[in-house]
Formats: C-alpha cells, structure tokens, sequence
C-alpha cells in the first residue's frame, strides 16, 4: 500500500504564524505535524510516499524539514500542485504515482492519537472501492458528513451541509482502490471551483460501488486553528515518559513527565509536566507548566508560561502569565513596565510584542 499526503494547503485559519511556517510544520508535543503523520504511516506499514505541496516557499520549506523520507522509514516523492484545486485533483496529479497500488489519503495536517491500525485491518479484510474513516462532532455543517447505514455501508455524503442528515463528519484520512481514479476524472467542479473527494466518493456511491464508512475510536483533529493545535499539544503529552539529557542545576524543581533535550538548560526553574523543553534552550528564573512544548534554541527569563507551544529560537522575557499561546520562530514577548494582565497570544516568526507585566 502508497500513501498520498496532502501539505499543500495556505492555512489562513492560522495566520499570521503560518504566512511563513506552513500550518503542517507547526510543533505539536515537539514535532512538525507532518511528522505526526509520517511516523504514523510508517507503523501502518507503508514505504512509498507521494506528498503534494504547493509550488511557492511553503513546499519548499516542507521539501528541507521532510527531505527523502529517510529519516522516517520512507521513500517520500514530492507532487507539486498549482494552486489548492480540490482533494480530488491532488489524486488526479498523482495518478502516475499511485498507480494502481491501494492507498491511503492521509491530510498532512490532522493527528490520529491511537492510530489508524484498526481502519487499515478493516479495509485490507472488507476491500471496499473506498473506505472513510469518520468520526461524531457536535457542529457537522463545518464538515463533510456521511450518512451510514446500519452495516457500515455509506449511503449517501454532504459537503458542509446547512442542514446535515447525520452527526459523522468525514475526517482526513481515507482508503482507497484504484476505483477512485474513475470517480475524480467523473466529476465537475463544485461551487467553489474545486474538485471535491466527497463528489467522488458519492459517484462511487451513486454507481453501485462498495463505500463503507469506519468509526475512529481515538482523538481526531485537524490542525487549522489556534483552539485545535493547543489541544492537541495537550492530548499528546498526555502520554509523554520524561527523559532528561540536558542540565538541571540544584536550584530547579522538576516534578510530572519532563523531557529535557541535549544542550538545554534549566536554572533556578520549576518545571510541572508534561513539558518538553527543546535543545539548546535556557530556561533561567522561570516557571514552565503544564502542557507546554518549547522548541530548539528558545530563551526563558524571569517568565511563567503554560498550555502553549514556543517554536523555535522564540524567547519571552519578564512576563509570568503567558497561557494558551503559541509563539513562532524567533517572536520576542516581553514585559512592559505599566499595568498587569492575563495574556493570549498567537505570533508570528521574527516578531516581537510587549506586553504588560
């Protein structure tokens, strides 16, 4: 089995951090999202890998952090796509890639905790034209949404629905046979002038084809908002095993799971876990709560900070109340002198705010 990982999407719902990070790099518990993904598709077993990325600066970034795959187990070739155009084209693209080989659709920005090994078994047993995998959600007319019948056979799919027939939404990952390579060239574009999967997975449908529809039992999300990627953050190191290779002097407390990388240093700290604190960073007179992932090279003085993620070479100095934010490469938060608050941030690369104290 191929896999085909979607990395080409601009993710607009997370500017300005990812008008120079693309949303599938952003670190979740210490890693590219991407990465997440990769290492996923290594456990199911796959070896070859297509990824469609954009043509711009964006793909570029993600050819150098992913580069042949070795790193992961993979033989990775890039896709190149124009512009976004559709789920269903980036199938169309990859046609020479994928061949006639089954594959997995893994989109390269949603986290699977638990896997996807179950799904896999039930599609490699089933052999259906197209297996989704879906999942309940409270608000299923921000999704695409399957309607199923009783034995798991999909029966009917919505796009977005202003009035949804079901509470399953569509989640980023699906099975298919080389029978979907009729159904993407089948269909017109929709309103929006893309090409939708959901469209081609209804022509499946709709032409008597065998669509079946599996539960996903673990924690899905797709991470295009600043409320999902600090959630994720979260559910991940959940199951994080501390492991300290860096320096923690006398002074510093550390108490939970605690991951510590080589070259990092903790001076008169306190640290509750889970936390990763990346190497080469200094964390000096400071408190570091829970749910906290810090990348490479980041500098921490005299600051409080909690349920957030600092990308790499971020600092923040002075300001002891920074919750729920994320702050790209290189952002400088600092204190200011007047007045006292709570603070949310979400920062760009190469930026700097000052804050209240």
């Amino acid at each position: 089995m191929k896999a085909l990982v979607l990395s080409g999407g601009a993710g607009t719902r997370l500017r300005p951090l990812s008008h120079s990070t693309p949303k599938q790099l952003v670190p979740v518990a210490g890693r590219p999202v991407l990465f997440h993904a990769l290492a996923e598709l290594r456990s199911l077993g796959v070896r070859e890998v297509g990824v469609i990325i954009s043509e711009g600066t964006h793909g570029q970034q993600i050819r150098m952090a992913v580069g042949d795959g070795s790193q992961f187990g993979l033989e990775v070739t890039y896709l190149p796509q124009d512009a976004p155009r559709g789920l269903a084209h980036c199938v169309i693209i990859a046609r020479e890639f994928l061949a006639d080989d089954d594959f997995v659709m893994y989109l390269g920005d949603n986290i699977f905790a638990g896997g996807l090994a179950e799904p896999l078994q039930a599609f490699r047993a089933d052999q259906p034209a197209a297996q989704l995998v879906v999942t309940k959600v409270g608000d299923p007319s921000a999704y695409g949404v399957v309607e199923v019948a009783s034995d798991g056979h999909v029966t009917g799919l919505q796009e977005k629905p202003k009035e949804p027939r079901s509470d399953l939404a569509v989640t980023g990952a699906y099975f298919f046979t080389p029978a979907i390579h009729e159904a993407v060239r089948a269909i017109e574009p929709s309103a929006r002038g893309e090409l939708e999967i959901t469209d081609a997975i209804q022509w499946l449908v709709t032409g008597g084809q065998d669509v079946r529809a599996r539960q996903f039992a673990g924690y899905w999300a797709d991470t295009g908002t600043l409320e999902s990627v600090l959630t994720c953050n979260r559910v991940l190191l959940d199951d994080l095993t501390g492991d300290v290779r860096g320096s923690v002097d006398e002074a510093s407390e550390l108490s939970g799971p605690v991951v510590v990388e080589e070259g990092a240093r903790v001076v008169r700290s306190r640290i509750t876990g889970p936390v990763i604190i990346g190497a080469g960073t200094v964390v000096e007179d400071s408190r570091v709560g829970r749910f906290t992932s810090i990348g490479n090279g980041c500098r921490l003085h005299d600051a409080g900070v909690e349920d957030s993620i600092l990308l790499d070479q971020a600092s923040v100095h002075g300001v002891g109340t920074l919750h729920g934010s994320i702050i790209g490469k290189a952002g400088d938060v600092r204190r200011r002198e007047d007045g006292s608050a709570t603070h949310r941030l979400l920062v760009g690369d190469d930026s700097r705010i000052d804050v209240p104290a």
